[in-house]
């Protein structure tokens, strides 16, 4: 009896054995699997930190302005994340081709040299012109007074080009007494307030910016040529450059544009910006 037991047992524990065997999960497919959602790109825009009312640092030490608002806009609509890189403008091409950052938006002219170069240009966003600012109290009433005076200019820039060999008022130029060329126009401004230069020729909006803050400046009648600002993105970032511009495009449709541009602290450029003219 108990040899008949002992055996009833083992075979128990035998089915037992076999049942717990093939209760094993089967594997999981691939096609089980989520895949990890891809992660957001970062958009690093280049600018000018002290190119107001386009790009600048406000009080708090955060970068705003005209171009870094639309840029912030942009992104949000593509779903990308919003970055922001101050350049050296003289060495701005240089950085971008570092990539350092992924285009250059801060009221940048667009010249001829950079589409030979290979860059891609967005289509332009602002008609600018290139005045003269002086001091209230300055002897100066226009471009002929420039002679023999000394004239600051931000390195780098088109007023820069515009004033030196090649440029479309070198004859201009050679009448200086001397041509100052601050890595800011903030240095181009203080230079001249303190009667370290003459005068400065800057883009009309800063222009405007300054003399709002200093009732010391006034702007020339007349302008020295006009020229029109865009993006510069690398070369073969073509594709880039076409949705950044539909991602604007977008904003001109919604009204996201217009309302940005609304805003008291850029009403100077308002009139300038070719997307709400081209919508009106």
């Amino acid at each position: 009896m108990k040899k008949l037991i002992c055996i009833a047992l083992a075979l128990l524990m035998i089915c037992s054995l076999a049942a717990c065997g093939g209760s094993k999960p089967a594997p999981s497919s691939a096609s089980d699997v989520t895949p990890a959602a891809p992660a957001a790109r970062t958009f690093t825009m280049g600018i000018d930190a002290e190119y107001p009312p386009f790009s600048y640092m406000d009080d708090s030490g955060a970068y705003t302005g005209f171009d870094v608002e639309i840029c912030k806009a942009a992104c949000e609509k593509l779903g990308w994340t919003f970055a922001v890189f101050g350049v050296n403008w003289d060495n701005k091409l240089v950085q971008l081709d570092a990539k350092e950052c992924d285009c250059i938006w801060s009221g940048m002219t667009i010249l001829p040299s950079m589409t030979e170069a290979g860059y891609v240009i967005s289509k332009p966003y602002f008609d600018n012109t290139q005045v003269i600012v002086v001091k209230t109290d300055s002897t100066i009433a226009g471009p002929a007074d420039l002679a023999d005076k000394v004239v600051a200019v931000q390195n780098g820039t088109s007023a820069f080009k515009m004033v030196s060999e090649g440029g479309d008022q070198e004859a201009l130029g050679k009448t200086f007494a001397s041509l100052t060329t601050p890595e800011s126009y903030n240095t181009c401004f203080a230079e001249l307030d303190g009667g370290a230069v003459d005068a400065v020729i800057v883009d009309q909006p800063v222009a405007l910016d300054q003399i709002k803050k200093n009732a010391n400046l006034k702007i020339l009648d007349g302008d020295l040529g006009s020229e029109q600002y865009g993006i510069a993105f690398r070369s073969g970032d073509a594709e880039l450059c076409a949705k950044i511009e539909e991602a604007v495009a977008g904003l001109v449709k919604d009204g996201t544009y217009a309302r940005i541009a609304s805003k008291d602290e850029y009403k100077d450029i308002t009139n300038n910006l070719i997307f709400l003219s081209d919508a009106k």
